[in-house]
Order: C-alpha cells, then sequence, then structure tokens
C-alpha cells in the first residue's frame, strides 16, 4: 500500500511541475501580447500637447454624409437586369462584398417597384 501512495504523490508531483511550466509559458505570452496592445489615448510619458484638428470645409449644396446615389443598389439592379434569377450571394460574389449588405439594399429596390423576388433569385420587375 505504501508503494501505491508514494508512486502517486510522485505522479502529482510530476503533473504539479508540468502545469508550473504551462503557467509561466502562458504569463509570458499574455504578457507580449499586453504589451503590444496600446490603451486609448496618449502613451504614458508623452507631454506634448495635441495639435487642434481643423474641419474640413464643406463644398456648399453637397449632403453631409454618405455619398448619395445608391452606388451598390444599382450596381445590384444591373447584375439582376442581366442575370435574371441570381440569388444575393451571386450578386455580393459578383460586386466583391459582403452579403449582409445585400440583405438592406434588396429589400428597397422591392419596394421601390425595381425588382421582385422569385424563391432566393432575384428578378428585374416589367
Amino acid at each position: 500500500m505504501a508503494d501505491f501512495v508514494d508512486s502517486t504523490v510522485k505522479d502529482i508531483d510530476t503533473r504539479l511541475r508540468e502545469l508550473k511550466e504551462e503557467v509561466s509559458k502562458l504569463e509570458a505570452a499574455r504578457a507580449a501580447l499586453a504589451g503590444v496592445r496600446r490603451g486609448p489615448g496618449r502613451p504614458p510619458g508623452s507631454s506634448a500637447a495635441p495639435t487642434p484638428r481643423r474641419r474640413a470645409a464643406r463644398r456648399p449644396g453637397r449632403p453631409r454624409g454618405r455619398r448619395s446615389g445608391n452606388t451598390r443598389a444599382n450596381q445590384a439592379l444591373d447584375l439582376v437586369r442581366s442575370r435574371p434569377g441570381i440569388t444575393i450571394p451571386q450578386i455580393a460574389e459578383a460586386l466583391k462584398i459582403e452579403p449582409n449588405y445585400l440583405y438592406r439594399v434588396m429589400p428597397k429596390l422591392v419596394e421601390d417597384g425595381q425588382v421582385t423576388r422569385d424563391g432566393q433569385g432575384w428578378h428585374a420587375a416589367s
């Protein structure tokens, strides 16, 4: 029985050494990663005053924010006209964009009466 206890204690000690080595490796990896990441604001010790930012002049008559023109919607509409029955993933692949954007664009084209949906495929409205 004493041999069993001694053997078990030895196994536990070996495993504890392995775990301590693993912990030290993980702590070193964490420290390396935390050192690379920069927090918000200026780095410590930086005493330079921030330079004031100038606001870009806005051209008269041009709305703020995003461009107008429904460029992606027009591109999607052109694809639907040229390839009836095209699906959203196919449109996204052709336009080299993510499909989730098209799931917002295509219903707007339906509302505008420019396309119709047939199952998964899209067709130009007649």
